[in-house]
């Protein structure tokens, strides 16, 4: 069943969706949709469909949440458009609740206006990723940050995925953080983090973690990070 995400509390949904419901899933009258709003799940029955426009009424409120337990925000450096597509999508489909862009010093593009069109387009890769895997929530898209900024952050557990010689790795550390709900993860830049930065992210309670022996790129570790997560939440 096709779920939406609604714009109010009234349950409405975007053009684009009506749009999507009526020239793309090439729904009818009587057909079911699930809408979300402020993470509740509603089963809606279509009554009617015009030219640019889907009615319904809702069924009934479903009671099914499927989120996990622990909030894990991102902070993602700027990267090609394209790798950010991919680590947006697949990450909210693993369970991502909130990505936060940050200007690193060896970040490979610059984005200077934080209400940057690309930010609406990167919300909207992960509100379809969320409606597609059966979110409750959508992650939002929040940049661009500084380091200065992501210290001020409050998190009951704040990781560094660093490529030096680590003995603490990502799994230990999950193991041993079962009580921290709220965590941020940062994932360095390609070619790593400039040293001073990495030192100014630990000496402001940051911990530092492997993600084993191999260097991966910057768009897998996240994806490593989350089905990490998810295996030891889902246990």
């Amino acid at each position: 069943m096709q779920r939406y995400f609604a714009i109010d509390e009234k349950l409405n949904i975007s053009d684009k969706d009506k749009h999507h419901i009526i020239n793309v899933m090439r729904m009818k009258e009587n057909d079911n949709i699930e809408i979300v709003y402020d993470s509740c799940i509603y089963l809606c029955s279509i009554y009617e469909i015009k030219k640019n426009n889907v009615k319904y009424n809702i069924v009934k409120k479903i009671e099914n949440n499927n989120e996990l337990n622990k909030k894990i925000t991102f902070a993602i450096p700027l990267l090609s458009e394209k790798k950010l597509d991919f680590i947006f999508q697949k990450c909210t489909e693993l369970g991502t609740y909130e990505f936060i862009l940050y200007d690193a010093k060896r970040s490979m593009i610059k984005i200077d206006n934080k209400k940057n069109k690309k930010l609406d387009r990167w919300n909207l890769i992960t509100k379809e990723a969320s409606e597609q895997s059966y979110r409750n929530i959508c992650p939002k898209v929040n940049g661009i940050y500084k380091l200065d900024d992501l210290v001020k952050l409050d998190y009951d557990l704040k990781i560094i995925c660093s490529t030096k010689e680590n003995e603490k790795n990502i799994k230990n550390l999950l193991q041993n953080s079962t009580n921290c709900d709220r965590i941020i993860i940062v994932i360095g830049p390609e070619g790593g983090f400039d040293p001073n930065e990495e030192e100014f992210l630990l000496e402001n309670n940051f911990q530092s973690v492997s993600l084993g022996n191999t260097i991966l790129r910057v768009e897998t570790a996240p994806m490593f990070v989350m089905s990490a997560i998810k295996y030891e939440t889902m246990r």
